[in-house]
């Protein structure tokens, strides 16, 4: 399994309806279980920033990741990106390998 990153802005519409945050949330949970069953959940969290969300998560692959972007965006994100993360002693082994 390969582990990514998700980023995730909300649109303003789907901002205002903050007091429904939990209802949204768990449905977009359950979405992405049912459509993506191989994906296994890290760590979420919410961010005072540029982006609303930031969740972990592990997937088999590429493909997976764009799955989990899209059920995003189709449940009010305005922004949504899945960056493919490199455990940093792999990092260093790719750079060994350059060097």
């Amino acid at each position: 399994m390969k582990t990514f990153v998700l980023l995730t802005k909300l649109s303003p519409e789907t901002s205002q309806k903050i007091k429904d945050r939990a209802k949204l949330g768990h449905s977009w949970m359950e979405q992405v279980k049912q459509k993506c069953p191989q994906v296994k959940f890290i760590a979420h969290y919410a961010l005072l920033g540029h982006y609303d969300f930031l969740d972990i998560y592990e997937a088999p692959d590429e493909e997976t990741a764009a799955k989990v972007s899209m059920i995003s965006l189709s449940n009010g994100a305005f922004q949504s990106e899945s960056l493919i993360a490199i455990p940093y002693k792999k990092f260093l082994e790719l750079v060994d390998d350059i060097s």
